[in-house]
């Protein structure tokens, strides 16, 4: 096991640099081949930064295996909540000591800007793990109203073996979300991360081991979805699988779970959020930095980008002013920079998706006011924050994920029309409304068919907090919040009769 002391940032950008970086599978004892260890890119330049292992259905099943022989022995979903709580604790404290190398790894995997990583991703990932270790020992079970000769006791207990599939834009914090609560619960846990962004998961679930999880609770399986996130939605001893990432592919776990053993299946999925702008707002200066965060924040590469902008007509010209005016300040470049704002795209295929979406607009007839051209730095593969006008419901940019730094803007006239706008999608996962009326904030609010409502900000909230859409956005559970620990647990009645 590795105890190796926290790295600098720099001391990972060098190892970067030197293509030394490495993730691959975590499973005890294991007697399956290993797979191919396969290039991974820093997306940026396109340089090797390290090599990630392509494992296969052995290695799954092998996982399964051992996660379900820990989980019956009771090593870690017998031991007490409060027993759990201190190990995570324990974790939680490790991955704080070791930020500044998780924040550079994810910097370095992902494109991500490192003042995110250090600012927000890493910290949100600490406070993620600690606030489930301290809700370990908080779950209470119930007596029913029962007779007065019986007794009817409603407890949670663990689920079992779960499989966590994760998404390559936030690696580390979703990593968290799904791993803390389940842990936490007293299920074992197999994470599947994706294969673009392996490398600060494989270094925090070698930091569990070493907080004392044990190493059969929390295991690794890195690779391709194919070969390896299938045999996790199809193994008939996987209890849970809780997925974030497209709404395609999330169909495809509903699908394993059908073929298999009924399995649970937790998927948080795609989004194309409003953000409805009153004229009644308060003063741009005072909300601009928010309707920018929402639709460029991490390159736009965010299931709940603010990425349509619905104003109301009367103050349109006004908010495009503040916005174009502001946007320069967003530099564009190398995302190890601490002064970038925006990096490049995850991947060529999806930076090419971005373009032809950017393209595709124009020839429908929306009007390109800002930016819309891939920049000269790296490999090329940085987008320019683009805006476009003149977004009709009827067009391809209203209605489907550009997953890129591309907001449309569509006017409204009134309240009602702004409602059947925002509502006007398959997804539901977030939105966002600005407004100084306290009254329309509740009733735009009550009527916003989405997981999240934000009013006057851009945000999910926090941890304490469910997080999760409606429609096409998700199916059968949230993050964060006791509702996400909670999805982790059975249910059971035990009946006393005297």
């Amino acid at each position: 096991m590795t105890h190796a002391k926290p790295l600098s940032k720099e001391d990972v950008f060098a190892q970067a640099k030197r293509g030394t970086l490495i993730a691959k599978a975590i499973i005890p004892n294991r007697k399956s081949a290993e797979g191919t260890m396969s290039p991974t890119l820093n997306p940026f330049d396109n340089s090797v930064i390290g090599h990630v292992e392509f494992c296969d259905a052995e290695a799954v099943n092998e996982a399964v295996a051992v996660a379900r022989e820990t989980f019956e022995k009771g090593t870690w979903s017998r031991m007490s909540p409060y027993d759990r709580k201190l190990v995570i604790q324990k974790w939680a404290a490790l991955i704080d000591e070791h930020a500044e190398e998780l924040a550079a790894l994810e910097c370095m995997d992902v494109g991500k800007p490192i003042k995110e990583c250090v600012g927000f991703d890493l910290p949100d990932t600490t406070y993620t793990i600690s606030w489930f270790a301290e809700a370990a020992d908080k779950v209470f079970g119930k007596i029913s109203p029962s007779p007065s000769n019986n007794l009817g006791m409603v407890i949670k207990e663990p689920m079992g073996v779960v499989g966590a599939v994760l998404p390559w834009n936030f690696p580390a914090t979703i990593f968290a979300w799904k791993v803390a609560p389940a842990l936490a619960a007293g299920n074992s846990i197999i994470v599947k991360p994706a294969e673009q962004t392996s490398l600060s998961t494989y270094r925090m679930v070698q930091l569990a081991h070493q907080a004392g999880i044990p190493e059969g609770a929390l295991l690794l399986v890195t690779g391709l979805g194919e070969a390896t996130g299938k045999p996790l939605g199809l193994h008939n001893e996987v209890d849970v699988v809780s997925f974030t990432g497209s709404t395609e592919v999330g169909r495809y776990f509903l699908r394993y779970s059908a073929d298999s053993n009924l399995k649970e299946i937790v998927l948080e999925c795609g989004g194309k959020s409003p953000q409805v702008i009153f004229d009644d707002t308060y003063p741009m200066s005072e909300v601009i930095d928010e309707i920018l965060n929402a639709a460029f924040y991490n390159m736009g590469e965010n299931c709940s980008c603010g990425s349509r902008l619905l104003v109301q007509e009367s103050i349109k010209d006004e908010v495009v002013k503040a916005i174009t005016a502001k946007l320069p300040e967003w530099k564009i470049g190398d995302p190890s920079d601490m002064s970038v704002f925006i990096g490049p795209m995850i991947e060529e295929g999806h930076f090419q998706k971005v373009l032809a979406h950017i393209e595709s607009s124009k020839k429908e007839g929306a009007t390109l006011i800002y930016g819309g051209k891939a920049v000269d730095a790296g490999a090329g593969k940085c987008i320019e924050p683009t805006i476009f006008d003149d977004v009709t419901p009827d067009m391809a940019l209203f209605n489907d994920e550009v997953f890129g730094p591309v907001l449309a803007i569509t006017t409204f006239k009134t309240e009602e029309e702004a409602i059947e706008l925002a509502n006007a999608t398959k997804y539901g996962l977030a939105s966002s409304i600005y407004t100084s009326d306290i009254r329309r904030a509740h009733r735009v609010s009550q009527r916003i068919k989405a997981g999240t409502v934000s009013v006057n900000c851009f945000s999910e909230g926090d941890i304490g907090t469910p997080f999760g859409g409606y429609k096409m956005s998700g199916f059968g559970g949230r993050d964060k919040g006791f509702e996400a620990l909670e999805q982790y647990m059975a249910t059971k009645t035990i009946w006393y009769e005297n």
